[in-house]
């Protein structure tokens, strides 16, 4: 697509995976098309970097209302990077997860864990000059679903990310080193390369943490190209 490399199919899940149940019924049903890019979608997106609020990258202080939210703190950092393994500045950042217990604050959630009234469970940033961004918050918690019989989603922290151009936009999930419930859903388990799901993996960064205060997780996103960053069986911006 125009100046874009294609995303590599094989390196990223089929769009049909039977265990995960939800893909059966929005897997495309006819051969796809190819189409070329579009100006909007090679100039786009446009938002407004002066609308962001001095809390927006802190989940524990964003939604506290007396007291803060129960959990272990952690810091989440990392880099954008394209498809030639550049950094990309200035690349909107939007990401939302479940409060320690494993809930998410929605009108639809149907897990019994209760509502932290301190944690919102959502933020954004902006990258750097470098492509670095961070951001604070809780470490979630691992909730079950209903897929199977007794599935349950390991601990993860949802990303959307809009680069220079809407072919760059791309939603994943990041999980943490070391948690053995990733392994064991089937979400992940659709990821037919063990390398692509290790890159969903945030690595604990023990030379960024905060003494006596928070846990440092690093988890580097690439746009596009052959190892593009990934997850599910949805491959957005192509």
């Amino acid at each position: 697509m125009g100046s874009f490399y294609q995303r590599d199919r094989a390196w990223h899940p089929p769009a049909f995976t039977p265990q995960y149940k939800t893909s059966v019924l929005r897997s495309p049903q006819h051969a796809l098309l190819s189409m070329e890019g579009t100006v909007s979608e090679m100039t786009g997106p446009r938002f407004g970097h002066g609308q962001l609020g001095p809390l927006d990258n802190d989940l524990i202080h964003n939604f506290s209302r007396d007291g803060e939210p129960i959990g272990q703190r952690i810091i989440v950092h990392g880099r954008i990077l394209d498809e030639n393994g550049r950094p990309v500045p200035g690349a909107l950042l939007e990401f939302w997860q479940a409060n320690a217990g494993g809930r998410y604050r929605h009108k639809r959630e149907a897990y019994l864990a209760p509502l932290d009234p301190n944690f919102g469970g959502c933020g954004r940033t902006i990258t750097d000059d470098d492509g670095r961004y961070w951001f604070r918050t809780i470490r979630p918690g691992a909730y079950p679903w209903p897929n199977g019989v007794n599935d349950w989603r390991p601990a993860h922290i949802h990303f959307s990310i809009f680069g220079h151009a809407f072919t760059q936009r791309l939603i994943t999930q990041m999980y943490f080193e070391g948690d053995p419930m990733i392994w064991q859903c089937p979400i992940v388990s659709t990821i037919p390369d063990r390398a692509a799901a290790e890159q969903l993996i945030a690595a604990l960064d023990r030379n960024n943490t905060l003494p006596m205060d928070a846990l440092a997780y690093k988890f580097d996103i690439v746009l596009r190209g052959r190892r593009s960053t990934l997850f599910e069986n949805r491959m957005e911006g192509n």
